[in-house]
């Protein structure tokens, strides 16, 4: 009885640590947390009239959203990432956006 608890303790031990994350990893949780958070990011640069959403690409990990693409001003660079840095669990932003 108690090599079998002793296995289903290990056996769980390492399902934890499975769906837990690294620095260069993201656990299950994490990974729905940043679909999200990208999604409310396209959503947000969609609904502003001044950009052009298709040339904005948006990702995320752990939180940290990376703006990249073609913008035909510096202004919309500013734009999209003010709106990207009001979005809801967005920790910061890195610009990755260039002038066409």
């Amino acid at each position: 009885m108690q090599l079998f608890f002793t296995s289903f303790l290990v056996l769980t031990l390492l399902t934890a640590m499975g769906c837990g994350s690294t620095h260069k990893q993201e656990g299950t949780g994490e990974y729905f947390d940043d679909t999200v958070i990208t999604a409310k990011v396209k959503a947000a640069i969609l609904n502003e009239p001044t950009l052009k959403s298709a040339e904005i690409n948006v990702e995320t990990f752990k939180g940290v959203v990376q703006l990249s693409g073609f913008v035909s001003s510096s202004a919309g660079i500013s734009k999209a990432v003010e709106v990207a840095q009001g979005v809801t669990g967005v920790k910061s932003v890195k610009n990755s956006m260039q002038l066409k």
